[in-house]
């Protein structure tokens, strides 16, 4: 997988999907499975720089990116003076910089300073555009239909409606596709490992989207196979560790993966984060999380 910044020349002939693409939902892997059909090396435009935090990083969208079958990256910095950039010199600096064969975007999509482009007039100015009606999934409370973007997968993950959230981004390869937290294990205070619970750390990108502070059930991807887990995500009171961590305790795990990348993906809410009156208390409710773990059969 090649990657490039949003003006460099790029002549390898492709089928681009067109968007911001913090990640991938469902609705974007439709504009992918569109620009597969082109028999074409597979480009897609992602944004950074943008308000709030992101949905998945640099580095964990090119692991999705990877996965998913994409060939070519196109990263736009979301600048002052790409915000400012017309609709008409937005298309320009593409089709001067792309070999874009067939481009492919949600019907709304748009460009340009002001928002100001639309998908009709991409394809007032492209010779093969293929325009995909917006992605919808039906909720089981409220039985209503609703669309799947950005807005609303950041929206469940800040209310920890992570269930709701994987539902508008899983495929079969959960792996490949659920929400995740990537980051390289550090050392921590080894606190755990005395009282039977050994724990891997992670310090959470500073522009992460994370989910509300809090203990939750999961699973981990690591170097050294997959495992169940459950995590702390926030500060350790019962330690008086005030900084903003993610520990998580692997079940059936041993040994030790210091320096190596792993994937998180938190997936059921268990309880708030709590000060427990001693080391004793905490082991106790670990087991009770772990109790559950097991039950849930991650």
């Amino acid at each position: 997988m090649l990657t490039y910044a949003f003006g460099e020349k790029i002549a390898k002939p492709c089928a681009l999907v067109l968007g911001g693409l913090d990640g991938l939902h469902l609705g974007h892997r439709v504009l992918l499975a569109e620009a597969k059909k082109a028999g074409l090396s597979v480009a897609v435009t992602t944004m950074f720089g943008g308000k709030g935090k992101a949905l998945f990083t640099r580095a964990e969208r090119e692991f999705l990116f990877a996965r998913a079958g994409v060939d070519i990256v196109i990263e736009i910095a979301f600048t002052e003076q790409f915000q400012s950039t017309s609709a008409e010199d937005f298309l320009a600096v593409l089709f001067r910089t792309i070999d874009a064969r067939e481009l492919v975007c949600g019907e709304d999509f748009r460009f340009g300073r002001g928002a100001e482009g639309t998908a009709q007039l991409l394809k007032r100015y492209a010779n093969v555009v293929h325009i995909q009606r917006t992605v919808k999934r039906r909720s089981e409370e409220s039985g209503r239909a609703r669309k799947i973007s950005t807005t609303s997968c950041k929206a469940f993950l800040k209310a920890g409606d992570l269930p709701s959230l994987n539902a508008c981004l899983e495929t079969e390869d959960f792996y490949g596709s659920a929400y995740f937290v990537q980051g390289e294990v550090e050392h921590g205070r080894e606190v755990g490992r005395t009282y039977g619970f050994p724990t891997l750390n992670l310090t959470p990108p500073p522009e992460k989207l994370l989910p509300p502070d809090g203990v939750y059930g999961g699973l981990c991807r690591t170097p050294k196979g997959n495992y169940a887990m459950i995590l702390n995500i926030g500060a350790r009171p019962t330690f008086g560790v005030a900084e903003r961590k993610i520990e998580a305790y692997l079940e059936g795990f041993s040994g030790d993966l210091y320096g190596e990348t792993v994937q998180i993906y938190p997936m059921e809410f268990y309880r708030p984060i709590e000060r427990f009156s001693s080391a004793e208390a905490l082991k106790a409710q670990l087991e009770a999380d772990i109790a559950r773990l097991r039950k849930n059969h991650f």
